[in-house]
């Protein structure tokens, strides 16, 4: 090996411990409010996913590190300004006018906090490695918790349209169903699709295996956009089917259905078939979009 690539080789070890080094100690100096977003994620359903987005944007700079450091230089100037940007919302979130209520002033924290995080990785490696690992980077605003108002307003819109695939379903397997709302009537039960049937744990998982799935395997912009855009009916369905599923079986076969395991930790079976119907879109995506090999031209 060169002397010219070791020294590469040997600034590139020192870049990644200083920018380790960088994340611990911000990680450190926010601690409140990054014990508070762990807190919240282990006790709220809907952000469940949010400890492991850190682990996963990790193994993302891993995995593609050899293309994302290829040319890695400091962005002293970039990187001090998308810090202090990060550190005035920080103050804004804290102690400034965004209310705690709703959990507004953690969302602006914790995004703050990720801001300060992608400023260490372009003052330490620069635009180009920035634009080569961005998915990475910016899929660390996974961690940032909705605020109430607009995380009700996805669970309402979830209850919704799974309340009409179900009532569609019914329909379509000729069973009588009478709508009010979010209640729906069948011969021997009525049910009413709560929040809790809104399967947003699941809904965001299924959101967040189509983005890494979109990412990985595709090359197209418009297919990855496609692909990422396809959770949100693919979740809708899901729910309608599994709405469906659950009261039928509990009609024709037994009324247990609607209070059994099925019904509380059945989720993973339901999340199975999405996936089943996700994949033949995805492989028809995936294949269109290989690279070609180049053809000779015969002058």
């Amino acid at each position: 090996m060169s002397t010219a690539a070791t020294n590469v080789g040997t600034l590139i070890v020192r870049k990644h411990a200083y920018f380790v080094g960088f994340v611990l100690i911000t990680s450190l100096a926010f601690f409140k409010p990054l014990s508070a977003l762990v807190s919240y994620s282990l006790n709220d359903a809907s952000s469940s996913h949010i400890v492991l987005i850190p682990f996963v944007s990790f193994f993302l700079l891993y995995f593609e590190r050899e293309s994302i450091f290829a040319n890695a230089s400091a962005s002293t100037g970039l990187g001090i300004g998308l810090a202090a940007v990060g550190l005035i919302l920080f103050l804004m979130g804290s102690r400034g006018p965004i209310p705690r209520e709703g959990h507004w002033s953690l969302s602006v924290e914790v995004l703050s906090v990720i801001l300060v995080w992608i400023a260490g990785f372009l003052y330490f490696y620069g635009e180009a490695a920035f634009r080569a690992g961005s998915f990475a980077l910016l899929f660390l605003l996974l961690m940032v918790p909705l605020p109430d108002p607009i995380l009700n307003w996805i669970i309402y819109e979830l209850q919704e349209g799974s309340t009409e695939i179900a009532y569609l379903l019914f329909q379509a397997a000729g069973t009588p169903v009478l709508r009010h709302g979010f209640q729906l009537s069948l011969p021997t039960v009525t049910i009413e699709v709560a929040q809790e049937c809104s399967s947003i744990r699941s809904s965001v998982a299924l959101f967040i295996t189509c983005l890494l799935a979109a990412h990985l395997y595709l090359q197209t912009g418009w297919k990855k956009l496609v692909l990422a855009l396809l959770t949100f009916p693919l979740s809708l369905l899901k729910n309608g089917i599994r709405i469906a599923t659950l009261t039928l079986l509990s009609i024709y076969v037994d009324p247990s259905f609607l209070t059994g395991r099925l019904h509380h930790e059945g989720g993973v079976v339901f999340f199975l078939l999405a996936l089943l119907i996700f994949l033949p879109v995805f492989w028809w995506m995936e294949k269109s979009d290989r690279r070609r090999p180049p053809v000779d031209v015969v002058t």
